[in-house]
């Protein structure tokens, strides 16, 4: 069955890759940001998007649009992240970061303009919204909370802020939750409000997106501390060591590596179990699934 998934998997991905190559294809600041925006990547956010309006009785391409906006703000922070001011980093997805291959003032234009182009993308979604004509503007409030204080750049903040000092375990789990959480809970819960168009959103299933969404985001970060300890740049495409180097807090050197694979595996079950709280209409198998393998991933 993991080989139709994986199937499954790579024709939602290329329907992604597909229509994000439509977006800024002039010149100039547009192509900065389509040089990030297509520079490679997972794309587990809109894969989590269109998989969870499939879920909840839509159809995976009612909810293009909405992980199309998605990826656009993940290429965002991404963008901002690699700056001097924060990481500092030369390499992202193994190519120059974005104000490497132009500079630093145009990177940052980028990242600005990506984001305002994600909400514009949200808010102009052509899908069916018959049971709910609000789903763009409740996707975008969504997205927004997501990014803001109380998410990712609150984490980042957060993160940016004494990091070179000792945090408590509690400390780090806010920050990540932030950082990493909140975007992959606004991917699974616009998901949920794109299927609009076939059913009056039921919150069950918001909410077992949310609570799905926060423990894959806990394992998802908890394997890149893993990863960061043992893996190589070559196989990651990006600077690998530098937690330890910087004498960053992080999973690892608080628990260990053993006890950092026992909670990957935690977490996951979790996000799995949480998909038992909602009446679903579609299949929520891929979504176990996906949770697995991110928890395997070794890049």
């Amino acid at each position: 069955m993991s080989k139709n998934y994986s199937l499954y998997m790579e024709q939602i991905k290329e329907q992604v890759e597909s229509r994000l190559a439509q977006f800024f294809t002039g010149e100039g600041l547009e192509e900065a940001m389509q040089y990030s925006l297509l520079a490679g990547g997972k794309r587990i956010r809109p894969i989590l998007t269109m998989t969870f309006c499939a879920a909840a009785g839509g159809r995976e391409e009612e909810a293009l649009e909405f992980g199309c906006g998605v990826e656009m703000l993940h290429t965002y922070s991404l963008i901002h992240d690699d700056l001097p001011c924060m990481d500092n980093d030369d390499l992202r997805r193994g190519k120059p970061t974005c104000h490497k291959q132009f500079n630093e003032c145009i990177a940052t234009l980028a990242g600005d303009a990506l984001q305002a182009a994600a909400f514009q993308t949200i808010l102009s979604a052509p899908g069916p919204w018959e049971h709910d004509p609000t789903a763009p503007g409740a996707a975008a409030g969504v997205l927004a909370q997501s990014v803001g204080v109380e998410g990712m750049c609150g984490g980042q903040y957060w993160d940016t802020i004494d990091e070179e000092k000792p945090r408590t375990l509690e400390k780090l789990y806010t920050i990540h939750d932030k950082k990493t959480g909140a975007l992959l809970r606004a991917s699974c819960m616009m998901g949920v409000l794109a299927s609009a168009g076939h059913r009056a959103v039921d919150v069950a299933c918001l909410d077992a997106a949310k609570e799905y969404a926060t423990h894959v985001g806990m394992a998802f970060q908890i394997r890149d501390d893993i990863l960061d300890a043992v893996s190589t740049t070559e196989k990651l495409g990006k600077p690998v060591g530098s937690d330890a180097a910087n004498n960053k807090t992080t999973y690892v050197s608080l628990l260990g590596l053993e006890k950092c694979e026992e909670l990957v595996l935690e977490y996951t079950e979790r996000a799995k179990a949480a998909l038992e709280r909602a009446d679903w209409r579609g299949d929520t198998g891929f979504l176990r699934w996906l949770a697995d393998q991110m928890a395997k991933r070794s890049y």
